[in-house]
C-alpha cells in the first residue's frame, strides 16, 4: 500500500483496510416479534401525579394540579404513615387522533403514594380542590404533649 504524503512526512501509518486489536465483531439479535406483542396486551400503568409536600408547624400539606378529573373520579385514602391519591382523567371524546397537532396531556388513570415525614392524625384530615389543584392539610401528631391524669381514689 502505497503512503500518502502526510504519513510520509509525519511518519505515521494507515490502518485503513487493516483490522485493529480494538475491533470487535458484535452481533445484535433482533427480538422476537410476539414478545412486543406481549408488551401491547399488557395493562397500561397508572401515570404518576405531580406533588409537593411541604411542612408547617403543626401540619403536613400535599398540593397536586388534578385540572380536567371529576369529583367521583378522586379518592383520597390516609393512613398515620401514607397518603395515596387515585383518579382518573378522561380524554374528550369528540376529536379524533388524526386531528391532533401534539398531544402531550395526560389522559387516563394515575396514582400517587406519598411516605409521609411524620405521623398524622388521620380523624382531622381536610382535603379541598380549587380551580384544579387539590390541597391536603394534615395535621401532625404531636408526640411531644404531655397530659396530667386526676387519679380517683376508689
Amino acid at each position: 500500500m502505497k503512503q500518502s504524503f502526510f504519513e510520509k512526512i509525519t511518519g505515521t501509518i494507515s490502518l485503513k483496510g487493516r483490522s485493529s486489536d480494538f475491533e470487535e465483531e458484535v452481533i445484535v439479535e433482533q427480538p422476537k416479534q410476539e414478545s412486543f406483542g406481549q408488551w401491547e396486551t399488557d395493562e397500561q400503568a397508572d401515570g404518576e401525579l405531580a406533588v409537593d409536600v411541604y411542612q408547617t408547624n403543626d401540619s403536613i400539606v400535599i398540593q397536586a394540579m388534578v385540572a380536567g378529573v371529576a369529583s367521583d373520579e378522586l379518592s383520597v385514602s390516609v393512613t398515620r404513615e401514607m397518603v395515596t391519591i387515585k383518579g382518573k382523567r378522561e380524554a374528550p371524546k369528540n376529536v379524533s387522533p388524526e386531528n391532533y397537532f401534539y398531544q402531550e396531556l395526560y389522559w387516563g388513570a394515575f396514582s400517587r403514594t406519598i411516605l409521609l415525614p411524620a405521623e398524622v392524625e388521620t380523624e382531622e384530615v381536610e382535603a379541598t380542590e380549587k380551580h384544579g389543584l387539590l390541597t391536603i392539610k394534615l395535621p401532625k401528631i404531636d408526640k411531644e404533649r404531655k397530659q396530667t391524669i386526676k387519679i380517683k381514689s376508689l
